[in-house]
This record gives C-alpha cells, structure tokens and sequence, in this order.
C-alpha cells in the first residue's frame, strides 16, 4: 500500500489483513536485533488484534508507550511479592509489555506519528524496567524482614548488576551519539559491521552463540529464568536459590559488558567506512 492509498489518520483499519500490511512491513520485521524472539515467536501475531482496538481509542502511540512502561515497572514490582506467585506475575507481565511494545510502534505507524518522543520514551521503558527488575531480585534474595548488615549484600549486588545492564545498555547509544558528534550517518545494521575484524574476537562471538548469556538481562529473559528460579526454589529453598541466581547475573553482567565495548572497539561501527 502506497503513502497515497493510506486512509486518513482518523480513519480505523478496514481489517486487520489491512493493518498488518501498514504496520508490519518486511522492513520492520527484518530489523536487524530490532524484533525480540518473542515477537517472532507469536506477540506479532497477537499485537494486530491488539493495536485494532487501540486504534478504536483516541490514546496516542506515545500513551501506548507509557502504557508499556507502566506495565515493566509493575513487573518489577511484582517480584517483591515472595516465592512462585510473584515470579509467575512477573512472567506474565513481562510478555504484556512486549506485547504492548509491538502495538506502540504499529499505531504510531498507522497513524503515521512517529516521533523522536517516542523512541525516547522507548528506550526509558526498557532501561528503568530491566533496572528495577534486578533491584527487586536482590529483595527477594535478602528476603523479609531485612537483617542487617548481612542482608544488604544482595542489594548490593543488585545494584551493581543493574549498573552493569544500564552501562551495557548504554554503549548502543554511545555509539550513535559518536558517530553523531562526528558528522557520520547511523551504521548499517549489517553483519559486516557489527562482526569483530580480529579473528580470534570472530570465534568467540560465534562460540556465544550457542551460550547467549548476554540475552538475559533483557527484561523477557529475566522474569523467564526468574519463574524457573522461583520453581527450583520449591524445593531447594527461598531465598537460597535466589541469592545463588543473584550470584552468577554479577560474572555474567562483568562479562557481557566487557565482552560489548570489546566487540564494539573491534568492529567498524565505529568507522566511517
């Protein structure tokens, strides 16, 4: 459908065949690290029932995107309710505001209203959610009422792993902003681009692959092994399983920043060629 058979801005889909096509373009599928998995997976199957009704509202795709922040920070917050009832509110949460991140875009696009705004409020949901997620794991692994000063080591924790995912997090946009300050246009999502150009640095990222570790902190993968944890605690105990959880995110979190600004000095995002 061309920009001229668009309906008017005011005007709902027709169905959501019609929708799918403005809203889902292959464009926007095949965004390189742009779809989470589980939005290959099924959400983008769900969201265009979704976005239908959205569309029947007057809510903007910026209200939407606070709709979703709203929802990560009720994810986080759920898991300070203790043992598998909070991890399984988490779960479902979680899927919810991936769920509301896809129908954000595909309104903002149908109604043509894509902002800077947007992709700010964007990058605000998912940094604060994944922040406030591991906070509440390090309260759940101090477990209640808090004991001091033995007790303050898993928050502790907690905040040092929420730094290390702010900070990794923060080095994509480091990047854009370097490249900005240098007057050279985003880099092409491309592999060869992003793929390390010393050999050795190629072989391990084809190794993490098989072992994608740095994928957890993303606030899906968090609240997945998060419910796994809370099953495994049934029977192993609460909070031990969670202070051990807590215990391997630090190495992992070290790792997985170290691991990006390696990757990111080793590849051409940095170039202008």
């Amino acid at each position: 459908m061309s920009a001229g058979d668009r309906p008017p801005l005011a005007t709902p889909p027709r169905s959501i065949e019609e929708l799918r096509r403005v809203t889902q373009p292959p464009e926007v599928r095949l965004r390189r690290n742009a779809e989470h998995w589980t939005a290959h997976l099924y959400l983008r199957d769900l969201s265009p029932y979704v976005t239908w009704l959205l569309l029947r509202t007057r809510i903007s795709a910026n209200g939407v995107t606070v709709l979703m922040i709203l929802t990560g920070w009720l994810t986080a917050a759920s898991l300070l309710l203790p043992g598998i009832g909070g991890a399984f509110l988490a779960l479902v949460l979680g899927q919810l505001q991936m769920l509301l991140d896809c129908c954000d875009g595909e309104v903002a696009r149908w109604r043509r209203t894509s902002s800077p705004v947007g992709h700010f409020l964007d990058a605000v949901g998912h940094y604060s959610t994944e922040t406030l997620i591991v906070l509440a794991l390090g309260v759940r692994a101090a477990g209640y009422p808090f004991e001091a000063p033995g007790d303050f080591l898993w928050t502790t924790l907690a905040f040092a792993v929420a730094l290390l995912i702010v900070l990794n997090k923060a080095l994509n946009d480091l990047v854009r902003v370097a490249r900005a300050s240098a007057d050279l246009p985003k880099a092409p999502a491309t592999d060869a681009t992003v793929a390390p150009r010393q050999r050795l640095l190629a072989v391990a990222r084809r190794a993490v692959r098989f072992f994608p570790f740095h994928r957890m902190f993303h606030s899906v993968e968090l609240t997945i092994v998060t419910f796994v944890v809370a099953l495994i605690g049934i029977v192993a105990g609460h909070p031990e399983t969670d202070r051990v959880y807590l215990a391997v995110l630090v190495p992992l979190a070290v790792l997985a920043l170290a691991g990006h600004f390696v990757m990111i000095m080793n590849s051409r995002r940095l170039t202008s060629a």
